[in-house]
This record gives C-alpha cells, structure tokens and sequence, in this order.
C-alpha cells in the first residue's frame, strides 16, 4: 500500500511588518529583518509587491512582481553569504 500526501504543506510565508528601515518576514518558524540598506531593491518597492512573496521549493522565497528571489540559508547565515548589494 502507497501513502499518499494528504492536503497543502503547512510552510507558509508572510511579512509581518514594515517600516522605514525594512521589514520582517516570517517563514518556517523563523523571523528574518531584511533592512532596506541591505536589501536596496526592496526600498522603492509598492506595499503590495512586498507582500506578494512565495516561499518555493521551502528554500527560497520569490517576489514575482519585483523579480526577487532570496535563499533561507543566506537569510539564516549571512555571514557565508558575504556578498553585498552595491
């Protein structure tokens, strides 16, 4: 006998506030504050774009609107993930 996979997945992904210095995403258990200094392409972006993020593959997260995608893993350890937005 198969086991099937029964309903959704439970991951889900949401931005639980936003000010003017950033805004925090809650996903897989986890809150993560992506500053507008380090994440410069989110700044100038609508309200509605910023909520609008999709958590693929349980992963990454995807903003289509803006054409974003960021890695958990760089969120969870930014610190081997050196590299900056210039």
């Amino acid at each position: 006998m198969k086991s099937r996979t029964l309903g959704a997945g439970t991951s889900r992904v949401e931005v639980t506030h936003v000010n003017s210095h950033g805004f925090w995403v809650f996903v897989s258990g986890k809150e993560f504050f992506l500053s507008y200094k380090d994440f410069p392409w989110f700044k100038e972006a609508r309200l509605a774009d910023i909520l609008n993020v999709m958590l693929l593959h349980k992963t990454h997260l995807h903003w289509p609107t803006l054409d974003v995608d960021l890695c958990l893993e760089s969120l969870e350890n930014p610190d081997v993930f050196p590299l900056v937005y210039r």
